[in-house]
């Protein structure tokens, strides 16, 4: 068995322990992501080894730290992607697919610099900017309602 129908095979149980981990770790947690809008219109995405299908990119927000800070720091360490401008949030949703107590800020990113393209790593495997109408087919549901809800202007949901 390869090591990525490996990983596949065992995401969902390690994403579950991760889980009951920060339900008694943390009272609730909360996300930084960031749907970054190049020059042509196009949507960066990363994939994850332990999580299935292309995602906007983003993560936790750390304790004492600011949702634009964890998006500035989540954007560089899985994008090499420095903002140079104002993040505008697009808005606040409930992540029921990964807990109860889960919710994701997602913001708009057009003013930024990527120096150099990221070097894939055991966390982030691949990475790029895509037309909306161009996608990878397992682009994930809820970056693509997120890319609905801005390109098209589908009504914003509540829920990731």
């Amino acid at each position: 068995m390869t090591l990525h129908r490996l990983r596949r095979k065992f995401e969902p149980l390690i994403r579950r322990g991760f889980h009951f981990y920060w339900r008694f770790a943390r009272g609730a947690t909360l996300g930084a992501f960031g749907m970054v809008i190049d020059g042509q219109s196009r949507v960066f995405l990363i994939k994850h080894s332990y999580v299935a299908g292309w995602h906007l990119p983003g993560g936790g927000v750390e304790t004492g730290e600011t949702l634009r800070t964890a998006l500035a720091r989540e954007l560089m360490e899985e994008g090499n992607i420095r903002l140079t401008g104002e993040a505008v949030l697009h808005g606040v949703f409930f992540n029921h697919r990964v807990s109860r107590r889960d919710h994701v800020a997602l913001f708009i990113v057009r003013d930024f610099a990527q120096d150099a393209a990221p070097i894939p790593d055991h966390e982030i495997i691949d990475h790029g900017f895509f037309a909306i109408d161009a996608l990878p087919e397992d682009t994930g549901r809820a970056t693509r309602a997120r890319i609905a809800e801005v390109f098209s202007g589908v009504a914003l949901s509540e829920v990731w």
